[in-house]
């Protein structure tokens, strides 16, 4: 592509960008299409020859973009968005030009001192302690792959990496049922075994870990010969938002001597508010945490930070240093790829940096401040309506709620039905989960340009649907 061409179709891509997004609301949020229809209307065998950027365009327009869900539609009210504030999309503009590989302060000074930064502008934002440093990594997912990992080392010894797990003690990690399945993969990918999480019942309206069961499983592994490594705790699980007594579990922690992980990773954006912090009260006693400001803030994905009280715990676990990775002449200088389970390394936060400028905090408090009020807003409406129940009470801006027609035979695929009725209809996105062994249908608002207008019609979307279905 010569360069003309080049500013041509850039040009180009940033102008549809823009229409795109001003035109989200007209378009469906989930694409109404049929397994495989996407699949089928691409070319079976790669072309020999070079084609024209105009049909490469045009075939992306009429084939990908109607099979896409609309990540940015002001009402996804399902998972968890992974937002891209405006602003966020200008800079990935700017680091997929560049396309740096940023492993190494050597391979882009800027990137990895931006990041030592911004990610401190972070941990200011959350009223973490300054004992934390951090690192942006891909995803939550990575960083408490990182986090098992260290517990791992730490627990026997820093001898995991060397010798294998084999003939090593039974290794123990303790979490909730509720915490994310990236929790479980973790414990696989680790060598530590899905047999090794240990479950720990949860109680109370939010759903956190029994301290007495946390405490007592332990006593009984170290009395059935096995070793206890660390624990993992949740602030706003995915399914229904359970938060553990973070406060009350890093004290079992400390007098364990076992390392606490925290994942954070929706709901860790909120506590840039500071009347959400009680939600996490005791979390200066965490080894390490992880939010995701890919979700709340705005920032496109990929984009976690993970906080770690002692680094050199995770670089000791992690870092590799053949002598051509290593920046002669220079001392005391952080590579972030110790840091991280992959090598490679995407510039990351340059699109922090911009949203946090462009934002402030104030801004982004003010949305996360209006969510919250807008989910708690249409909880109430939901319970008042005929034949709802709010199976969750909110939890920041995500709820549950279950609909209860008389004389429905199986409520549990009623409400399985018509989430996927709503769905279909595309005016709003939901997603469902099972609690106490029933199924609901799961509320969260957090995409970044969503108003008020488009929670509202959430509730006369699903009200609708509900009754049409009666």
């Amino acid at each position: 592509m010569e360069s003309n061409e080049f500013r041509h179709w850039s040009v180009k891509a940033a102008e549809w960008g823009v229409d795109y997004r001003a035109g989200l609301r007209d378009r469906p949020v989930r694409p109404d299409v049929e397994p495989g229809s996407i699949f089928g209307a691409v070319a079976v065998s790669p072309p020999e020859q070079a084609e024209p950027m105009e049909a490469i365009f045009a075939d992306f327009e009429a084939t990908i973009v109607p099979g896409m869900t609309h990540w940015q539609h002001p009402r996804f009210f399902a998972y968890f968005p992974a937002n891209a504030a405006p602003v966020s999309v200008v800079a990935e503009y700017l680091v997929s030009a560049m396309a740096a590989q940023c492993m190494l302060w050597q391979t882009s000074p800027a990137a990895t001192e931006l990041e030592t930064r911004v990610v401190d502008w972070m941990r200011q934002a959350l009223g973490l302690p300054e004992g934390f440093a951090g690192v942006i990594q891909d995803a939550a997912s990575q960083a408490t792959l990182g986090a098992v990992l260290t517990m791992r080392e730490r627990a026997l010894a820093w001898q995991g990496n060397k010798a294998g797990l084999s003939g090593q003690p039974r290794l123990r990690i303790y979490s909730s049922d509720q915490v994310h399945t990236s929790i479980d993969r973790a414990i696989w990918v680790s060598g530590i075994g899905e047999d090794n999480l240990v479950r720990i019942p949860t109680a109370g309206r939010n759903r956190g870990m029994a301290a007495e069961a946390l405490e007592r499983a332990i006593a009984e592994d170290r009395a059935a010969g096995m070793l206890p490594a660390g624990i993992i705790a949740c602030v706003g699980g995915t399914s229904v938002g359970a938060t553990d007594d973070i406060a009350a579990v890093a004290r079992i922690a400390e007098r364990e001597g076992l390392y606490l992980h925290v994942d954070a990773a929706w709901a860790g954006s909120a506590m840039i508010c500071p009347e959400f912090r009680h939600f996490w009260a005791g979390v200066e006693g965490a080894d390490s945490i992880v939010f995701n400001p890919h979700k709340w803030l705005g920032a496109q994905f990929d984009c976690s930070i993970q906080f770690i009280r002692d680094p050199e715990s995770l670089v000791r676990t992690l870092a590799i240093r053949p002598d051509y990775l290593k920046t002669h002449g220079h001392d005391g200088i952080i590579n972030y790829s110790e840091w991280s389970v992959p090598l490679g390394r995407r510039f990351r936060a340059l699109k922090l940096w911009f949203l946090l400028r462009a934002h402030g905090l104030e801004g982004l408090r003010t949305m996360i401040r209006n969510h919250v009020a807008w989910s708690e807003k249409l909880a109430e409406r939901l319970r008042r309506e005929p034949g709802f129940e709010i199976s969750s009470e909110p939890m920041l801006s995500l709820f549950s709620f279950r609909h209860i027609p008389a004389g429905a035979a199986d409520l549990d695929q009623h409400n399985l039905d018509l989430v996927e009725r709503i769905n279909r209809d595309g005016r709003i996105y939901l997603t469902q989960t099972r609690l106490d062994g029933r199924a609901v249908i799961r509320f969260q608002a957090g995409q970044f340009e969503a108003l008020e207008a488009d929670v509202d019609c959430a509730f006369e979307v699903i009200t609708e649907i509900a009754r049409a279905s009666i």
